[in-house]
């Protein structure tokens, strides 16, 4: 079923019509999924007591100095660093939620489309910062790798939740293929 779906992507898009408003939906959706992301991770921390990641300073960090961007004298860089970090994490929920829902993903049923859309995240965040030499997932434990994908899936259940709402406001095609998947008539 997935590969079938995969296999229509571009004439779905093409067809629909409303790629502009898929855009925005889907820039909707991952800001949605950023937040819960968030509070995930923030929930994850208080209940196991856990300190902040350093990961997202790093990355920016990393990602200026690959870009030659200076962000100051180093005082002024630091908190720099520590805005710019979560930014970047939000723009990268923002732009894959748009992408993931551009490219068709919405139309799949909703457990599978939110699992895709977190994975599709944790894979575009993990490969950014494996890349820059932030971290190896190669050397991450079992707790680490399900610190970094339940909040990526918390991501996924939100955005495609948000997707489906504002489908149903809309009353377009969305409302209806989403209701009767999975259901014989």
């Amino acid at each position: 079923m997935i590969a079938e779906t995969l296999g229509r992507l571009p004439r779905a898009v093409a067809a629909d019509g409303r790629l502009g408003d898929l855009v925005a939906d889907g820039a909707i959706a991952g800001a949605v999924g950023s937040a819960a992301l968030n509070m995930a991770t923030y929930l994850d921390m208080t209940v196991r007591a856990r300190p902040a990641s350093s990961t997202p300073e790093e990355s920016a960090r990393r990602l200026t100095a690959a870009l030659h961007v200076g962000l100051g004298p180093e005082a002024r860089a630091a908190n720099r660093r520590s805005g710019l970090g979560p930014l970047l994490g939000y723009a990268t929920g923002v732009l894959c939620g748009a992408v993931f829902t551009a490219v068709g993903l919405r139309r799949l049923p909703a457990p599978v489309a939110a699992g895709l859309f977190g994975a599709g995240l944790m894979a575009a965040t993990d490969g950014v910062m494996t890349a820059l030499g932030v971290t190896d997932p190669r050397r991450w434990s079992p707790t680490d790798w399900i610190s970094d994908a339940v909040p990526h899936l918390v991501y996924g259940v939100a955005a495609v939740a948000t997707l489906h709402q504002l489908g149903a406001r809309r009353g377009g095609p969305d409302r209806a293929a989403s209701r009767g998947r999975g259901r014989r008539r």
